[in-house]
């Protein structure tokens, strides 16, 4: 085994891997956010319909997206990994009289598995039927140049998704389960980089802690905003 794969499979590896592919995902969820955030728009979709159509067919969207879903099973593979290894070496709950741990940080195993459950079946309810229904409508927006543009409707997919009570619930409760898993994976990830500094970690551990709160507040608010119609309240 050469150094390079013992470096990769050690523990200080491992959790190097963790950190590496868990910041690349923060900067995924501001993007996937930004993008997602185009369906309370009242424009009948036509601004989150483009938005699908160029994240699937730009060619170096798609290139991007491979490193992606890659680093969605590595990041979920080596924690859990990570997570079994050390309960092996500590068969005894450690961290019973440590103040300093948090319920973040000693549940970021059943956290992540959460998501992980979270991500398949969000996948499996759009992206799979995106790509593969081919019972999915098609829908016509007026250019400005007067052709007629037409589009896979996925905004109306996720209208109707979003009216079911448990659905919300579901997407609700995984923002939640997201929330915590960012509050301590964040700040974690730059730690095991080795970015630790007096001045610049508590800047890190409060911006950390406010992106762990915004982004899954932001993510949970468009189920709630779709569920209860919002969008005629504020619009109408």
């Amino acid at each position: 085994m050469s150094w390079f794969t013992k470096s990769f499979n050690s523990s200080i590896g491992k959790k190097l891997i963790m950190a590496l592919t868990g910041l690349f995902l923060c900067s995924f969820l501001v993007i996937h956010l930004i993008g997602n955030l185009q369906l309370l728009k009242n424009d009948g979709g036509e601004a989150f319909n483009i938005y699908a159509k160029f994240m699937t067919h730009n060619p170096l969207i798609k290139t991007i997206s491979y490193l992606l879903y890659a680093s969605i099973l590595g990041h979920a593979f080596y924690g859990l990994n990570l997570a079994f290894n050390n309960k092996k070496a500590r068969p005894v709950d450690y961290y019973t009289t440590d103040n300093q741990s948090t319920w973040a940080s000693r549940n970021m195993a059943i956290l992540g598995t959460m998501l992980l459950v979270f991500i398949a079946v969000h996948m499996a309810d759009f992206w799979w039927r995106y790509h593969f229904d081919n019972t999915v409508p098609y829908k016509g927006y007026a250019s400005e140049f007067g052709s007629t543009l037409v589009l896979k409707d996925l905004y109306s997919m996720v209208m109707f998704a979003f009216k079911t009570e448990w659905i919300v619930a579901f997407y609700v409760i995984s923002m939640v389960a997201m929330a915590y898993h960012l509050m301590h994976g964040f700040q974690s990830g730059f730690q095991t980089l080795g970015l630790n500094h007096k001045k610049y970690t508590p800047l890190v551990k409060s911006f950390g802690f406010f992106f762990a709160i915004v982004v899954p507040a932001a993510f949970a608010l468009i189920p709630i905003w779709v569920y209860l119609d919002l969008g005629n309240i504020f619009f109408n």
